[in-house]
């Protein structure tokens, strides 16, 4: 096999070919989309304790 086609066939299977005609970048910004809508919201942050306030006697 002469040089210039092997040069040729690395080249062509280093690039990153498109799944069933879809782009790369199309395929992952579906799967980022996917697990932002699968994901459950996180919980609340919990709240610092406030010292208690000092009780009047009941009169």
């Amino acid at each position: 096999m002469p040089a210039h086609q092997s040069a040729r066939r690395t080249t062509a299977q280093s690039r990153p070919q498109p799944v069933s005609g879809i782009p790369m970048h199309d395929l992952l910004a579906s799967c980022a989309a996917a697990a932002a809508i699968s994901t459950p919201p996180r919980a609340p942050e919990p709240r610092p304790c406030e010292p208690a306030k000092e009780h009047r006697e009941a009169a």
